[in-house]
């Protein structure tokens, strides 16, 4: 895998100097794209010669005509079959793409472009499929409903489009996209879009992508998202400094670095004492607690996660407010890859590190290193601490049962948001991520609706069938 990588690569290149059919040149014109974003500028010219593609993109940076332009190019508009499709996440982003190609697609006569998404009935979906389509647009479990019933074929496609890769799998949709790129053929061309890198991402692309080029935009990961401050603090009073910390910068989601396994299992037995909302990660977890605690945490129903850098390996958490170095490690390297963690997909992070009087020449290694003035600060200047608990904002609840009875996300969102006689009605923003294990299924809710969803799904059930579920800690 080639990785492009570039503050800026080519920004403001005119798309006529793209290998692009006429009609889509005159269009493009027409509804006033002159010159690329970076995004596309590092894209296209890869996706157009028809390379596999790993782009690191977010939301308005013009992602989605970066890969409909060589969805297009590899249109046949005369073989009424569907020749690509695109995976989003949500309803809203795949109606909002669905719009965008139609737009980037007026040159072409007859072109159909279709939305598959959940919240509709499947009938019209399937009347509209037998009437053929070229282009699908769709959430991966309403387009796996489809596959499931054989109303959508897949034998013809040429494109196949992962669109915020990243929130899929957040979302818990690993198993539905591996089913769904399985139906495509083996020769295709595959683009994959995501706003961060979570290991997720590299599995699927060594599954699924064929020798992908990487195209990273540096300024998306500029250290300016990440503000360093150090504290220094006797030894032996890191572990309370930690509390004093968190009350002031009062970060929804930390993660707290320790030097030993005892030192993170001193520090989670404090924090709790106090009130904190604190797990943590250590090498002598059984695999499925390591899980569990993951999947809290990236739910957001874990206030602090505190752990050793060999448990934190491979860890990549989105919305991480705050890293707190409870121990200065005497690596430069391990130090920037902890506060890495933070300041991600354009969003700002704090980097607190605690360091005793002994530590002082490590800090100034990491300045040397890194090239960094440290900015120095006490705990005694800390205004406004807030001495009510943190609460985390959503709450975990467990199901039995998961990719072993064929249960999925959709599954437990539509049994959420369901119009039971009795029960609250969820909306889809009161439901958080959904992941789905072999024994065990994961929702995250909002704290204030815990207990009327965790009773929704002991009355209700999930497709059709009565579960046990409980809520876990906090």
């Amino acid at each position: 895998m080639r990785t492009t990588e570039s503050s800026a690569p080519h920004a403001g290149a005119a798309f006529d100097t793209l290998p692009l059919h006429p009609g889509l040149h005159a269009n493009l014109k027409q509804l006033g794209y002159q010159t690329m974003t970076p995004i596309q500028a590092a894209s296209l010219p890869l996706a157009l010669a028809g390379k596999d593609l790993i782009a690191q993109a977010k939301t308005g940076s013009g992602k989605t005509a970066a890969f409909t332009l060589p969805l297009l190019t590899n249109l046949n508009p005369r073989r009424f079959a569907v020749q690509a499709i695109v995976l989003c996440p949500t309803r809203e982003l795949a109606d909002q793409v669905t719009k965008e190609i139609r737009r980037l697609a007026r040159f072409m006569d007859n072109i159909k472009v279709l939305s598959l998404v959940g919240g509709t009935t499947m009938g019209p979906q399937r009347a509209s499929l037998e009437h053929g389509a070229h282009i699908v647009v769709g959430t991966p479990g309403r387009i796996l409903d489809h596959l499931e019933r054989g109303s959508l074929n897949l034998d013809a496609i040429n494109t196949l489009v992962l669109d915020e890769a990243d929130r899929m799998l957040d979302m818990g949709f690993h198993d539905d996209i591996a089913y769904v790129a399985r139906q495509c053929p083996l020769k295709r061309q595959t683009l994959l879009f995501s706003a961060t890198y979570p290991a997720g991402i590299a599995e699927l692309a060594q599954r699924f992508l064929n020798r992908p080029e990487e195209v990273k935009l540096a300024e998306q990961h500029a250290s300016s998202k990440i503000r360093q401050r150090f504290y220094e603090v006797k030894h032996e009073d890191r572990l309370p400094a930690v509390a004093t910390l968190l009350k002031h910068y009062r970060p929804v989601s930390t993660l707290a670095f320790c030097n030993t396994k005892q030192q993170c299992r001193d520090l989670v037995e404090m924090l709790q004492a106090e009130g904190f909302h604190a797990l943590t990660l250590n090498g002598d977890m059984e695999q499925r607690e390591r899980d569990q605690v993951l999947i809290q945490f990236a739910n957001r129903s874990c206030s602090v996660l505190v752990a050793t850098d060999v448990a934190a390996r491979g860890l990549d958490i989105a919305q991480l407010e705050a890293v707190i170095n409870v121990d200065v490690t005497p690596d430069p390297e391990v130090h920037t890859h902890r506060i890495g963690r933070t300041g991600r997909a354009n969003q700002d992070g704090w980097a607190l590190s605690l360091c005793s009087p002994r530590d002082r020449r490590r800090i100034d290694t990491i300045a040397h290193v890194t090239g960094i003035d440290p900015e120095w600060h006490t705990l005694g200047n800390l205004q406004g601490s807030d001495d009510s608990p943190l609460v985390p904002p959503m709450v975990t609840l467990q199901m039995l049962g998961g990719r072993k009875e064929k249960i999925r996300p959709g599954d437990v969102l539509g049994a959420l948001t369901a119009d039971n006689a009795g029960t609250r009605q969820f909306t889809r923003e009161e439901v958080g991520r959904i992941t789905v294990t072999d024994q065990a299924t994961y929702v995250a809710v909002a704290r204030e609706f815990a207990e009327e969803a965790l009773e929704k799904l002991l009355c209700a059930g999930v497709k059709g069938r009565t579960v046990k579920a409980r809520r876990l800690q906090g």
